[in-house]
């Protein structure tokens, strides 16, 4: 079933059938990965997608998500459309210099990334790896190191990491609650 639905051509369904296929691969996929998806199963969890459990697990996501608007938009004409005082954003954008995204992102985009976030009206917190180009181009910025473990896969095969938190703020300004 799996194999079926990705070969199945997307734009031959309707768009509760283009759903139901990305939400079934999405469920039933190694890593929750978008691009090259193989089928994950593991001996110490259950499967992803349980079909008695459908009902419950969309309408907890649906209450989750009932105050919020998805946008397809490009990161820049989104903060464009939504950058107001009292606005906070949340960019994760691909990790710089690592693969499977499907999207370019070339080192441009970071830099003009930084750029924005010295003109917001609102406020961003921005994750992404820690490396030095990722570093230079938000030299300047309140940056915290998070040490990481990577997961997928299981069996051992653990990668410690470290990724970095990006304030366009610095502490004395920090929102109260935030963390």
């Amino acid at each position: 079933m799996f194999r079926w639905l990705q070969d199945t051509i997307p734009e031959t369904l309707t768009d509760i059938q283009r759903a139901a296929r990305f939400y079934y691969l999405q469920q039933n996929c190694f890593g929750g990965k978008i691009e090259g998806q193989s089928f994950g199963t593991a001996t110490t969890t259950p499967p992803g997608l349980n079909l008695l459990r459908l009902e419950e697990t969309l309408s907890a996501a649906h209450l989750r998500l009932s105050n919020t608007f998805v946008e397809r938009l490009d990161w820049k004409a989104c903060i464009d459309k939504y950058d107001r005082p009292h606005t906070l954003f949340y960019l994760d954008p691909p990790y710089w210099e690592t693969e499977g995204y499907g999207v370019p992102f070339p080192y441009s985009e970071y830099l003009e990334m930084a750029a924005r976030l010295r003109s917001l009206k609102g406020r961003a917190i921005v994750s992404l790896n820690d490396h030095p180009d990722i570093r230079r181009a938000f030299e300047g910025f309140h940056i915290e190191t998070v040490d990481i473990r990577y997961t997928v896969g299981g069996g051992g095969r653990e990668a410690a990491r470290k990724e970095v938190i990006i304030f366009s703020w610095d502490d004395a300004a920090q929102p109260a609650g935030l963390f």
